[in-house]
Formats: C-alpha cells, sequence, structure tokens
C-alpha cells in the first residue's frame, strides 16, 4: 500500500526487505553526517526499520520509504514519527536522501507530499521539524516547505533550532 505519490516519488511504508538498500544509504557518513546515531550498518537499520514498522502499527505515521518512479530504487525516507522535545512529545518531520540524489528537489517534494498526507489524513494540527543550524541544506526544505519560525532547544547534547508549521499555516503555504 502506497501512502501518496507524487511527480517523481513513490512513498510508502518499509519492510524488512527495504534493509539493504536503506543500509547502504544510512551507512554513508555523508548522509548522516547530522544523525544523532550516525552512520547505521545493517544491523542498526534493520532496527530502525523495525521501529518505523512499529510506528506505522502504534502511531499511524513514521518514515517511509521513497521510491524514485523513474529507476525503481528505493532513494530514502521521508515521515513524520514521535519525538520527544522538551518534554512534549511532537510530530517530527524527517528526510534523508542517497547522495546522488542530492540538489534535485526531491526533498522538497516528498516532504510536500508528507505533509498533505499527515494534513489531510490525520487529526494532527501541527508538524514539527529539529534541525542543527549548520545543517544548510536541511534548514532550506524546511523554509521551501513553509516552516518559518524556530526556537532553540538542547536534543541529544547538539544545539538545534525547532521549526513548527500548523495546518493552517500548510493550508495557507499549499492550498488554493
Amino acid at each position: 500500500m502506497n501512502i501518496c505519490e507524487t511527480q517523481r516519488l513513490v512513498i510508502r511504508p518499509f519492510s524488512i526487505d527495504d534493509v539493504p538498500a536503506l543500509s547502504k544509504i544510512l551507512s554513508d557518513d555523508e548522509v548522516m553526517k547530522y544523525s544523532i546515531r550516525g552512520a547505521c550498518d545493517e544491523a542498526a537499520t534493520r532496527e530502525f526499520i523495525k521501529w518505523c514498522i512499529q510506528c506505522y502499527d502504534s502511531y499511524g505515521l513514521g518514515p517511509w520509504a521513497l521510491i524514485d518512479k523513474h529507476s525503481d530504487l528505493l532513494i530514502g525516507f521521508c515521515g513524520v514519527s514521535p519525538q520527544s522535545v522538551a518534554g512534549n512529545e511532537e510530530p517530527n518531520l524527517g528526510y534523508r536522501l542517497a547522495v546522488g540524489f542530492w540538489n534535485k528537489g526531491l526533498a522538497c517534494e516528498a516532504a510536500k507530499g508528507v505533509l498533505e498526507y499527515v494534513f489531510t489524513q490525520t487529526t494532527h494540527q501541527s508538524v514539527v521539524v529539529i534541525i542543527e543550524p549548520e545543517h544548510i541544506a536541511s534548514l532550506k526544505v524546511a523554509k521551501k516547505i513553509g516552516f518559518t519560525d524556530y526556537s532553540t532547544h538542547e536534543f541529544h547534547g547538539r544545539t538545534v533550532q525547532l521549526y513548527r508549521l500548523t495546518k493552517a499555516q500548510w493550508s495557507n503555504h499549499f492550498v488554493s
């Protein structure tokens, strides 16, 4: 079952069969530079996918596989999962792409598709994104998809910026 499709992507739940392909992406130090966990080996990737599946079952959302329509390759993930920030559980948008798919607008395209799903198919009234200030590419994606104001927090020992996008802001930004 697909969550949604965009012009160039199919967004679907992960399965354990995705471990080898996702492991190639998540084992790349450049891809994982801003991850609190760092690069993942195959065992860590398997645990991540198991956690994604648990999120689907318990939360109805989670990080989803991004499949490039042209090549049919798994190229990364994008989704919303529960994250504890400053003592509050928040729906947190996350995205990662294989290096070969950077700078093509795919992170924005995936995030827009995911946000549309979240704001039209769930009761969530806002979504956050947590970004280290040095992660310029991720900041650009967040701003392009409508995240604007932020607050600064400590997150796993790192200073981060927490941006929030409300359903109303999303509607004003993307729905005509």
